[in-house]
């Protein structure tokens, strides 16, 4: 069986709304866009790449992929990221797309119907895709989070973790690696449910 991995740039209070762009995602008056782009370097990027090079499936949210798909097919073809997205197949958990216009996806009707695709690929990768990511936690079908944590707090957008999220406990699944910038390349796992206790003195 193969696994689903969720790849998310996040800072450090928690937000991935608009990494890439100022204009990415302008929902709720979000002025922080393109926050990622200050921290990229050569290290970074091969990180982010090594991570897309072991994709042979992506899984979008309905935002996400509209996003990808008015981007990536018009990129040149030559372009490492563009060829390979072009080469997989592409899934999109949506009720309302029919007549989805990047070549090569499939519309899912929601994230549990995601969990099949374990079956079908070694590993399957979300990109942003917050909601759906939260779905997919709830269904317990998170198999890896594969996270860039940036060292900055914006105070506002959207959050990964954010009121209405199962809980649930993760455990490292690799040591953490922290670049030159401070951005923080951390790995986990779903270490089951999350257990309280009493600090003793």
């Amino acid at each position: 069986m193969g696994i689903i991995a969720a790849d998310l740039f996040l800072t450090l209070d928690g937000v991935y709304q608009a990494p890439g762009g100022r204009d990415e995602d302008r929902a709720g008056g979000f002025a922080f866009g393109g926050w990622q782009a200050p921290y990229t370097d050569d290290a970074i990027d091969a990180s982010i790449n090594s991570s897309i090079g072991r994709t042979d499936a992506l899984l979008l949210g309905r935002r996400t992929y509209d996003i990808f798909a008015s981007f990536w097919p018009f990129q040149p073809a030559d372009q490492p990221v563009a060829a390979k997205f072009a080469a997989i197949p592409k899934y999109v958990v949506s009720r309302t797309l029919e007549d989805p216009s990047w070549a090569g996806t499939t519309v899912l009707p929601d994230a549990a119907a995601a969990g099949r695709l374990r079956d079908e690929f070694d590993e399957v990768h979300t990109w942003g895709s917050g909601e759906l990511l939260r779905s997919l936690l709830a269904e317990g079908l998170v198999d890896r989070l594969n996270l860039w944590m940036y060292p900055i707090a914006l105070g506002t957008g959207k959050r990964l973790f954010d009121t209405g999220t199962v809980p649930v406990a993760f455990r490292p699944a690799q040591p953490a690696h922290i670049f030159d910038s401070g951005v923080m390349a951390l790995v986990f796992e779903p270490a089951g449910d999350v257990e309280t206790g009493q600090v003793e003195a």
